[in-house]
């Protein structure tokens, strides 16, 4: 099972494998505090389509066809993710966006999906 959650909410033991799925680390937040597990900066969108978006609800749908393009792009860190998220009972990606509908986060869980539909 794959859940997302925002990194600033509180941690919970049942979150599983946490998985922190932005560039930049969250600010504000220590490493001892985000209880990560692991740290995958090279699949969120690349610094350029993450500037442009801005978390921009107007930008929404073509943020997700350029990501979804950049992921295809990144195949084999894909593949890893999807190969974890396979081997954990319970991952937890988290991202630190305020808006908790438009973010990198739901597109990756789409991502993965997919691949499981292959």
């Amino acid at each position: 099972m794959i859940h997302i959650k925002r990194i600033y909410t509180k941690y919970d033991k049942n979150d599983g494998y946490r998985i922190l799925i932005d560039r930049l680390w969250p600010r504000g937040l220590s490493k001892s505090n985000a209880h990560i597990n692991l740290w995958i900066p090279d699949i969120a969108p690349s610094n350029e389509l993450r500037l442009w978006f801005a978390h921009d609800p107007a930008k929404w749908t073509i943020f997700k066809k350029r990501y979804k393009k950049e992921l295809k792009l990144n195949k084999e860190l894909l593949q890893k993710l999807y190969f974890i998220t396979k081997n954990k009972k319970m991952t937890t990606l988290l991202y630190a966006a305020k808006n908790e509908e438009k973010n990198n986060a739901i597109v990756l869980i789409d991502a993965l999906e997919a691949l499981d539909n292959k």
